[in-house]
């Protein structure tokens, strides 16, 4: 009797394979990629998707089944702040000294690996589909978990360009001809640049790709150095690198908290900074931040 070859399941599919396991057209699945509503990657110019993480994503939509009364309280999670970089956070976790050590990456990859309990926090700009920032995508993954949304920080964010360039980009079409520093597509300020585009009515070949910066101060970084005409980044690193800067939107910068890690030690710690006089001077000195309704709540899931 012959033996039957097995075939190992990819760790990645393609946009093709993503549509057949979920029995739409590849069309819908390039929406869903647009909207930031399924998990991706972007390599070689092209999409790919985790299996696990479109797997994880299926479940979260899946409806009829309750909840685990206390599930995130199953077991610690590790002290790690998960989420796009903010430099203002950078800071104020070490001079907080609070103990928390740091992976950030982008936005939506610090979406996953929260929801994976690799980190008890997450630092998030998402755009929502209409307006506002972060609930969406928070809502749609954590809506009946112990989990809360507070606001960080209001960012301005625009063209980082060389100094004194400022005037030849008066509006957001004018990237168009310009080497442009891209981030990684699971950066919020990358959906939101692409978004703005399309509002623009540039297609994505009007400008010419650098990259991928991996974090904001990368952004700057290669304006700085001449490899890249512009930047979609933030006027507070802009100001450190000494280059010129046009303004575009203000953005909301957010923390997704587990709400038991909210009430430990090290976030106390952090939280303790920010009630002093040191914290809003540094913000002021950066630039381009609003911290004045730092600890609002947007969205407190679960009882």
């Amino acid at each position: 009797m012959g033996s039957v070859e097995t075939r190992e399941a990819p760790e990645y599919l393609t946009v093709k394979e993503v549509a057949a396991l979920l029995r739409v057209k590849e069309r819908k699945v390039y929406d869903l990629v647009s909207a930031g509503d399924i998990p991706c990657s972007r390599a070689m110019g092209k999409l790919l998707f985790n299996r696990q993480a479109v797997e994880r994503w299926l479940s979260g939509h899946t409806t009829g089944e309750p909840s685990t009364p206390g599930a995130d309280r199953a077991e610690p999670r590790p002290n790690v702040f998960l989420g796009s970089h903010d430099p203002l956070l950078d800071w104020a976790l070490r001079e907080s000294r609070c103990g928390l050590a740091t992976f950030f990456d982008s936005s939506r990859d610090g979406l996953e690996r929260f929801a994976n309990r690799e980190g008890l926090a997450a630092g998030l700009h998402i755009p929502n589909k209409d307006e506002g920032w972060n609930t969406d995508a928070v809502k749609k993954r954590f809506g009946s978990e112990p989990m809360v949304l507070v606001e960080w920080a209001k960012r301005l964010r625009g063209l980082i360009v060389p100094p004194g360039n400022e005037i030849r980009f008066p509006h957001f079409g004018s990237l168009a001809g310009n080497r442009v520093a891209l981030r990684q597509a699971e950066a919020g300020s990358q959906l939101l640049l692409e978004r703005l585009m399309r509002e623009a009515g540039l297609p994505s070949d009007a400008i010419e790709p650098v990259g991928p910066a991996l974090s904001e101060t990368d952004s700057a970084l290669m304006v700085a150095d001449g490899k890249a005409d512009a930047a979609f980044g933030l006027k507070a690193m802009a100001r450190q690198y000494r280059l010129g800067f046009a303004p575009v939107i203000v953005e909301r910068y957010d923390l997704l908290v587990c709400r038991r890690a909210w009430f430990e030690p090290p976030f106390q710690m952090l939280l303790e900074l920010c009630r002093e006089e040191m914290f809003v001077h540094r913000a002021n000195e950066m630039e381009g931040y609003d911290v004045t309704r730092l600890g609002k709540v947007h969205f407190n899931g679960g009882s």
